[in-house]
C-alpha cells in the first residue's frame, strides 16, 4: 500500500478519528476502501491516535495518462475511476450513520469564504492578482440549487489502489478532506485533470487522448451523469474554476509555510511555485464561465 510522504501525514487526533470513521462506514456499505480493525486513542502507545487497516495489494498510478497501462485498457481504468466516484456520490450517508459528518447546504459559500479568508490572511505568501480577482468573482457566480452527498475532497488516480492486473479500484485512499458537500464540486476537482497541463500537476492538457485510448472530457462527464441520474452539468466551468482556486489557495498556504520556515514537506518549495499557474487557470475558467 502507498505510504504518505511527510507532508501528507494526518495532523491531529480529530483527523485520524474522522478518517477511521468514514472508511469504516464505507467498507460496511461495500465501497472500495481498506478494511479497518480498530482505532487507538491512547496517545501513550505511539504518541498520537492511530488506527489499523488492511494493507491492500495493488497498484498506485501517479501519472494521469496511465502510461504503464496498455492502450486498449486505459478507457476501462478511467471508467473504473468514474464509476467509483459516482458510487460515492449516490451512497445514502445518513444510513451509514454519517448524517453529522459535515454541514449540509451552502457548500460553495462556506468553501469560498474559508479559502478566501485563508488566502487573504497569509501575508507572508504574498498577494496574487488572479487570486484577488477570484475572491471577488466566485461568491457572485455560485450556481443555483444545492445538493449534499459524501465527498472525498482529493479524488485523483494516485489516491486509489487499483487491482494488480485488472481495471478495478480496490481502495480509495486519503480521506482527510472528506466531508458532506456538493457532489459537483467533488467531481469537478477530479475533472481538473482535463484542464491542467502536466507541468502544473498530473494534467492531461496537451495529451492526444484518442491516441492514448483515454476518453475525452465530454465522454467522461456523460458517463458520470448517466451513473448519477443527471441530464448534464450546467455551469461546469464554475465548478472547475472554484476547484482551481481552492487548490491554488491550499498551495498558497504551503508557500506561506515555506517563507516562514515551517513547511514539513521536502517538496513544499517546488509546490509553492504552482500558485500563479493555478490561479491563472482558475481565472481563465471564470472568464469562460461568463
Amino acid at each position: 500500500m502507498r505510504r504518505k510522504p511527510p507532508g501528507e501525514l494526518l495532523a491531529s487526533a480529530h483527523a485520524v478519528d474522522r478518517e477511521y470513521r468514514v472508511i469504516t462506514a464505507l467498507h460496511g456499505a461495500g465501497f472500495p476502501v481498506a478494511r479497518t480493525y480498530g482505532l487507538c486513542t491512547d496517545e501513550s502507545v505511539i504518541g498520537t491516535w492511530f488506527y489499523v487497516m488492511d494493507c491492500v495489494d495493488g497498484r498506485v498510478i501517479w501519472d494521469t495518462s496511465f502510461p504503464d497501462v496498455p492502450r486498449e485498457q486505459r478507457r476501462a481504468y478511467f471508467d473504473a475511476m468514474n464509476a467509483t466516484m459516482a458510487q460515492l456520490h449516490t451512497i445514502d450517508y445518513a444510513k451509514l450513520g454519517l448524517a453529522d459528518y459535515g454541514k449540509t447546504g451552502n457548500y460553495f459559500e462556506r468553501q469560498i469564504g474559508r479559502w478566501s479568508k485563508q488566502y487573504l490572511a497569509d501575508e507572508a505568501a504574498g498577494r496574487v492578482a488572479a487570486m484577488d480577482r477570484m475572491v471577488e468573482w466566485l461568491p457572485t457566480h455560485i450556481p443555483a440549487g444545492d445538493e449534499s452527498t459524501l465527498v472525498h475532497g482529493d479524488y485523483r488516480s494516485d489516491n486509489m489502489i487499483f487491482h494488480p492486473t485488472e481495471p478495478r479500484v480496490l481502495a480509495v485512499l486519503d480521506w482527510e478532506l472528506s466531508t458532506l458537500g456538493h457532489p459537483l464540486g467533488d467531481f469537478a476537482y477530479h475533472l481538473m485533470m482535463y484542464r491542467m497541463p502536466p507541468g502544473v500537476t498530473a494534467g492531461l492538457v496537451g495529451t492526444d487522448l484518442a491516441a492514448m485510448g483515454i476518453p475525452n472530457e465530454a465522454e467522461y462527464v456523460a458517463a458520470y451523469c448517466a451513473r448519477t441520474g443527471r441530464a448534464r452539468i450546467e455551469q461546469l466551468d464554475f465548478y472547475i474554476a472554484f476547484n482551481l482556486f481552492r487548490l491554488a489557495a491550499i498551495i498558497h498556504g504551503i508557500r506561506g509555510r515555506v517563507v516562514r520556515g515551517t513547511a514539513a514537506s521536502a517538496h513544499a518549495k517546488q509546490m509553492a511555485a504552482f500558485v500563479e499557474p493555478l490561479a491563472d487557470l482558475a481565472w481563465k475558467q471564470a472568464q469562460d464561465a461568463g
